[in-house]
Order: C-alpha cells, then structure tokens, then sequence
C-alpha cells in the first residue's frame, strides 16, 4: 500500500509564528462585527423571508461553511 500524500502524519509539527499587524485584525473584527449586528437585524430576516440573497448568504457561497466550526 502507498503512502498516501508522502506520510505528511509522520512528520512533527513545528511551531508556526505569524506577524499580523494589529490594524488589519482591527479591520476584521470590525467588518465580523458589522456583520453579527446586520444579522440580529430586521432587515436581515425581511430580506430572508422574500427571498432574496443576503450579503451573508454570498459570504456563505463564496467561501463555505467550516464543518468544525459548526461542532
């Protein structure tokens, strides 16, 4: 039997270090919570109910829903 994708389970994992600059996470968390309170919105539920796409459905589309978000 093979290997697979060459025994990447094998190896260590080594520690990641990432430099992001506090202004882009600012950024993020700003449009995420832009996003939440347009959900809580009537809007929100008024566009749902007639059917039309949502700037949260698009989201959804284009990037997915992460299965182990949802656990």
């Amino acid at each position: 039997m093979t290997d697979g994708f060459g025994g990447f389970a094998n190896k260590e994992d080594k520690k990641l270090r990432l430099k992001i600059r506090n202004s882009e996470i600012d950024k993020i968390v700003k449009d995420y919570k832009k996003l939440k309170k347009y959900q809580k919105s009537s809007m929100f539920e008024i566009a749902k109910l007639s059917g039309k796409k949502t700037v949260i459905d698009k989201l959804v589309d284009e990037y997915g829903i992460d299965s182990e978000a949802i656990e």
